[in-house]
């Protein structure tokens, strides 16, 4: 038997690929991944009350942590590898979120930036390696480019997704069908000769705003047209689902690349058709960006629109409440509101915002059983939660402005 040389012994090394086939399950799975990226954290920075900043360095610890354990591996393993986009999902979401929450950071220039960056960091892997398909993710500065792409994809559309939003007005469910769209139309161009890797990276980019917005859709209260699920809950339905993937893909091996390194030979290429078909891209980006400035130039709701309408609203008479909904729900609602009242009076921002979130997720658990005892004072107290809501979720907290909230809810719950 004939021994290898070095040479060769390295080369058999880098035929293991370090990331999985790109199958159906490939994209069922990233999608999933960036639903949880958008629950798990709003659950951690509000439901749970850490703070933006606390949950942003928490993760980072993580995902280094993550990152170091998936690059120490000679092969692909699913559990790793997925548990490092599903951090690094969280991760990229909580950076945008910083930019734009904390450092006022208007969404447009944080696209316009994770945009450029992600060109920047293309081209010089590209330059480097000659290459950006991901079936030659063989070597470790491959794949070091590899997880910088994909945690500047995430940013990028956390920031597009977001702005999308702003732009729009849309509500959770209506905003899923423009990234559902725009995959739709990258496949079909795939399908009739795009450049695969350039298709791949597209609609990586847009699972992105795709899952985000089916978190919001699952997690908003059916008041705000979502589901009504809450974030945990969301994010546990998605985590398992993940998790029930990827041991079912762990077993079948159906999304591990086996053998050599694949490269598409140049002969199988159709330069013209690749060209006609960026072309087919371009007028696909143009006709969403024509979309998105006629739907912004439309009457629409915002955020800050909603606490301005609330105040309008009839009140109620005392006693009302007592008489049309349980005791023992108003009880509860009055007890997590005196609660907060406490919180903020005692400088504690963040226990309140945390307590808050019981409010919400009790007011929307009961709304099936109170809206049909009286629509109208359900109504009534629904527009002053979203008034608590507000004032306790602002990004610059004015503690005399949530305590007159909170004091006006809990003249109402009488």
């Amino acid at each position: 038997m004939t021994e290898m040389t070095g040479a060769e012994a390295r080369t058999t090394r880098q035929m293991l690929s370090k990331v999985p086939e790109v199958t159906v399950w490939f994209w069922v799975i990233k999608i999933l991944c960036t639903t949880v990226g958008e629950t798990v954290a709003d659950w951690i920075n509000s439901s749970l009350g850490f703070g933006l900043v606390v949950t942003a360095v928490l993760f980072t610890v993580v995902l280094a942590a993550v990152l170091g354990w998936q690059l120490r591996l000679n092969r692909y393993v699913p559990f790793v590898y997925w548990l490092t986009v599903v951090v690094v999902s969280v991760a990229g979401t909580l950076y945008t979120d910083i930019l734009t929450d904390k450092l006022s950071v208007p969404l447009a220039v944080s696209t316009s930036v994770f945009a450029v960056v992600l060109a920047v960091v293309f081209g010089i892997w590209y330059s480097r390696e000659g290459t950006l398909s991901i079936h030659s993710i063989v070597t470790l500065p491959r794949e070091l480019f590899y997880w910088l792409a994909i945690l500047v994809t995430f940013a990028l559309g956390t920031a597009a997704g977001d702005w999308t939003l702003s732009l729009t007005g849309w509500g959770p469910g209506t905003s899923v069908l423009l990234p559902a769209g725009l995959i739709l139309a990258v496949v079909v161009g795939w399908r009739l000769g795009a450049n695969a890797v350039l298709s791949f990276w597209l609609a990586y980019i847009l699972t992105r705003p795709l899952g985000a917005n089916l978190g919001d859709w699952f997690a908003s209260p059916r008041a705000d047209h979502g589901l009504g699920v809450g974030t945990a809950i969301t994010s546990v339905i998605f985590l398992a689902t993940i998790l029930v993937v990827v041991v079912y893909l762990t077993r079948s091996r159906r999304d591990v690349i086996d053998g050599p390194q694949r490269q598409t030979p140049a002969s199988a290429t159709n330069p013209a058709r690749e060209g006609l078909m960026l072309g087919y891209y371009a007028v696909v980006a143009v006709a969403a960006g024509a979309l998105l400035v006629w739907t912004s130039a439309q009457p629409h709701a915002s955020a800050s629109d909603e606490p301005a309408a609330a105040p309008t609203a009839a009140t109620l008479a005392p006693g009302e409440v007592a008489a049309k909904f349980p005791a023992a729900e108003i009880t509860k609602f009055r007890t997590i509101a005196q609660d907060t009242v406490s919180k903020v009076q005692a400088g504690q921002q963040k226990e309140a915002t945390a307590r808050i979130k019981d409010l919400e997720t009790a007011w929307d658990q009961d709304q099936d059983t109170l809206q049909p005892m009286d629509n109208s004072g359900w109504s009534v107290l629904d527009g002053k939660i979203d008034i608590v809501l507000e004032a306790l979720r602002a990004k610059t907290p004015d503690p005399g402005a949530e305590t007159q909230a909170l004091t006006n809810l809990l003249a109402a719950l009488r």
